[in-house]
């Protein structure tokens, strides 16, 4: 039988436990890339979130993105995820805050620098690692964030002078 003294023990060092397991899974601080994502106003998206995609959004395109595209392909983002159904926006929320915490972004996505100051070299370790997983996990979250930047991306009309193309005759009526 336990006593109370082992019952007041326990629970003590339980509860110092939970308070720095706490401690060391807060998000990391990492200072926004200010001049990139000045101004930005999202629903869905908070500052760390900005911070990440703002990050690996070049990256993943292959493109080198000046700032107001950047606001842009966030802004698209942004929607793509309010459009989606709670569910998913659930899930979404959790692999944002998975890579927004600077254990999941050092020990799961292998990039030991704040989001934004990593290099491109960590950048693609990262995106490439997860592509290739043997986890469904990993690939998945790929795959979502992948959909995510593209679909952002390629329905902003900025990138259409990019792309070459040229809108047809019917959507030059409507804009």
């Amino acid at each position: 039988m336990i006593s109370r003294r082992q019952l007041l023990k326990t629970g003590l060092a339980g509860s110092a436990l939970l308070l720095a397991a706490g401690f060391l899974a807060r998000p990391d601080p990492d200072a926004l890339r200010a001049s990139d994502t000045q101004g930005l106003d999202t629903r869905f998206l908070n500052a760390s979130d900005t911070n990440l995609l703002a990050a690996i959004a070049p990256v993943m395109l292959g493109l080198s993105l000046d700032a107001n595209q950047l606001k842009a392909l966030l802004f698209g983002v942004d929607a793509a995820i309010t459009g989606l159904p709670l569910m998913l926006q659930a899930e979404v929320r959790q692999l944002l805050d998975l890579l927004g915490n600077r254990w999941g972004r050092r020990y799961l996505a292998g990039v030991k620098a704040p989001w934004s100051s990593a290099s491109v070299a960590e950048l693609h370790a990262f995106l490439d690692g997860w592509r290739q997983s043997r986890f469904t996990l990993l690939r998945s979250g790929y795959q979502a964030l992948h959909g995510l930047i593209n679909a952002a991306w390629y329905a902003n009309p900025a990138s259409f002078a990019a792309l070459s193309y040229g809108v047809p005759a019917q959507g030059r009526i409507l804009q």
